[in-house]
């Protein structure tokens, strides 16, 4: 069994944006067993969360850019994909503004920052998505394409062609992301000198220099357009070097750009969420058809989790019986629909309901093919997530639950008598305010028969 891990301690790091040119702190933090990675503002109040989410994914122009109710983070890439390299699963990064410090336009600062702060394992077993066949997406656009197949190792092939005689058609490996620190880290951002009169024409790369991001020179430079370039990194002088490269900067690699576009394809892949077993080629890579083909692959990972029947020992003592339950939810029968609670931790709790012909509900739908309404169904999924959020407060006894509401409800299979019913409730954010949002699944004979998204309130009873 792998071990989820994050760093033993807090480490900050202080630069400067890219796009915003903002002086910015940004903290790293140890985080609990299945945090993953997430953003902090701290700088605004009441501290947002902001997950690495794919689904936060709002903009993709020169960095994947996520934006939660109204709370935003620019260019989170770099780090993102420090954090895969580190092998780090679970951690908190904290900033007083809305974007990382691009520090030399790579992720090696970070990695290093990472290394100082330690690295532990955690008590609990790291989640995997293992690829079974081949996931592909293109752009019919670009020409751009993303597949994923089956493989052992976690392994990354970005093959670019920039269509211009400075840089050409460049490829880049990473076999193992044991070697991303030696081999991906320190490879940077760059630029092509059209794109980057653009982005100073849009009031972009505030926060730019020279030796934070490379630059290629693909047309001849007017006087004009070098005095705009001084100006902007604040140079007294620039110039063309042979390898066609503005300045005096070395390149660390000759493939340099591709090794930072497999960068970025690591770092947006972390969106996904979750450790991916299987080998990603990506074929003229760019943050858009990153994040696409990372919504695709989310998708696919979430219908397939929730279609998968998870293994439970019912044989065993169960955590919570019919009485702990009555002395935590106010619910009495024939109003009650759980016999049992198996397993519950802050963030999940699962229950069981034996389906008998004695229900009462049975008498009237239907006489002669008794199914289980799916109002009742989505009932008891409601009631187990209750125990959740009723055993977050000293004195349960003491509140009712209420809805507030239920999105995305399906059924899927009929419920008969004689069926076990398993509820799966696993929260999709913390509980806050009495407020408890969770996605709900229910599942019998091997088989998913419903699933809903669910909001609840406890109220104290006055």
């Amino acid at each position: 069994m792998v071990k989820q891990k994050t760093i033993k301690q807090e480490v900050t790091l202080k630069g400067v944006g890219l796009h915003t040119g903002k002086e910015v702190t940004m903290t790293l933090k140890p985080a609990p067993v299945n945090n993953g990675y997430t953003f902090v503002r701290v700088d605004l109040e009441g501290s947002p969360v902001i997950e690495a989410d794919v689904n936060y994914v709002v903009n993709t122009q020169r960095g994947t850019n996520l934006e939660k109710l109204g709370v935003k983070i620019q260019t989170s890439e770099h780090v993102l994909a420090a954090c895969v390299g580190c092998d780090i699963d679970n951690i908190i990064i904290e900033l007083n503004e809305s974007e990382p410090p691009i520090m030399d336009g790579s992720s090696k600062y970070f990695v290093k920052a990472l290394e100082q702060a330690g690295i532990e394992e955690q008590n609990a077993e790291r989640k995997y998505y293992v690829v079974k066949e081949v996931i592909n997406f293109t752009d019919e656009t670009t020409g751009s394409e993303i597949l994923i197949m089956p493989s052992d190792d976690y392994q990354v092939t970005a093959m670019v062609d920039f269509g211009t005689k400075v840089l050409g058609t460049q490829n880049a490996t990473l076999k193992s992301i044991d070697d991303f620190k030696e081999e991906i880290a320190n490879a940077r951002t760059f630029s092509f000198l059209h794109e980057l009169e653009s982005l100073l024409d849009n009031g972009l790369i505030k926060g730019g220099d020279l030796n934070n991001a490379i630059v290629y020179v693909d047309k001849e430079i007017s006087d004009s357009t070098m005095e705009n370039l001084k100006k902007a990194f604040g140079k007294e002088h620039i110039s063309v070097k042979p390898n066609g490269i503005l300045d005096n900067l070395t390149l660390h690699y000759p493939n340099e750009a591709a090794r930072h576009k497999l960068l970025d394809v690591i770092g947006d892949l972390a969106l996904v969420g979750i450790r991916l077993k299987g080998k990603v080629i990506a074929n003229k890579p760019g943050h858009n058809i990153n994040t696409q083909f990372a919504k695709k692959l989310s998708k696919i990972i979430k219908l397939e989790q929730r279609n998968q029947v998870p293994a439970f020992d019912l044989n065993q003592e169960p955590l919570m019986d019919i009485h702990k339950i009555m002395s935590i939810l106010p619910h009495r029968p024939p109003f009650l629909f759980i016999d049992r609670i198996i397993e519950m931790s802050a963030t999940h709790v699962v229950g069981l309901k034996n389906v008998t012909m004695n229900e009462s509900f049975f008498i009237g739908h239907f006489p002669g093919a008794p199914v289980m309404p799916g109002v009742i169904i989505v009932e008891a999924m409601a009631q187990t997530g209750g125990i959740l959020i009723l055993s977050s407060v000293p004195d349960p006894e003491n509140y009712l639950t209420y809805f507030m509401k239920i999105d995305n409800v399906k059924f899927k299979q009929k419920v008969l008598p004689g069926d076990t019913l398993i509820f799966k409730c696993d929260l999709i954010s913390p509980i806050r305010r009495g407020i408890c949002h969770m996605q709900a699944n229910a599942y019998a004979n091997g088989k998913l028969v419903a699933e809903a998204e669910l909001m609840a309130q406890i109220a104290r009873v006055n």
